[in-house]
């Protein structure tokens, strides 16, 4: 059910990310039916919502067009509660050279979603409620550690939190990298 909740949340991201299709002038609707994919049903997005956060950010673009090649086009967005770990254009650009091209392959497309999966997980976890020495399961059912500096500064396994963004179904937390499951 987990993943289920998460990938809802994460094809929502994709959703936004599409075009609206516009209508046709009615002369030209009465002609053939045009080519091209049917506009989408999904109901609008809250524009605070966790999705429409990550698709209107400039520093996010490589993860939502990740959330495109996984195929999370199809759902909606759920109301959460839900925190997301959403890692910068900067922080993917940190990965082997070739990696994140590797990734959004078709053949590696359950590899991309077990990533993805693994930046999020239900429940609320603001700054504040990240206690170092934390641990969080994630959506893919794996675990991330929490580890909180001296000076305050929280850390996710090695990603750096760059700042928070409270949503109307939940928090994106920005990090410094790309979170790697372990294996299984």
């Amino acid at each position: 059910m987990l993943k289920v909740t998460i990938a809802i949340v994460l094809a929502g991201l994709v959703l936004t990310g599409c075009k609206k299709q516009e209508k046709a002038p009615p002369a030209a609707q009465s002609a053939a039916p045009a080519a091209g994919p049917a506009p989408s049903t999904a109901p609008p997005l809250d524009p605070t919502n966790i999705v429409s956060i990550a698709v209107g950010s400039k520093d996010h673009t490589t993860l939502v067009a990740a959330l495109k090649a996984a195929d999370y086009v199809t759902a909606v967005s759920n109301p959460g509660p839900l925190t997301v770990f959403a890692p910068t254009d900067a922080a993917f650009a940190k990965l082997p050279p070739g990696t994140v091209e590797e990734l959004v392959k078709p053949a590696k497309q359950a590899d991309l979603k077990e990533i993805l999966k693994y930046h999020a997980t239900t429940s609320v976890y603001e700054a504040k409620d990240l206690k170092d020495g934390m641990s969080l399961g994630m959506a893919n059912g794996a675990k991330v550690a929490i580890k909180v500096g001296p000076d305050g500064t929280i850390t996710v396994n090695d990603a750096k939190v760059l700042g928070s963004v409270r949503a109307s179904n939940g928090v994106v937390h920005v990090i410094d990298g790309v979170l790697l499951p372990p294996p299984k």
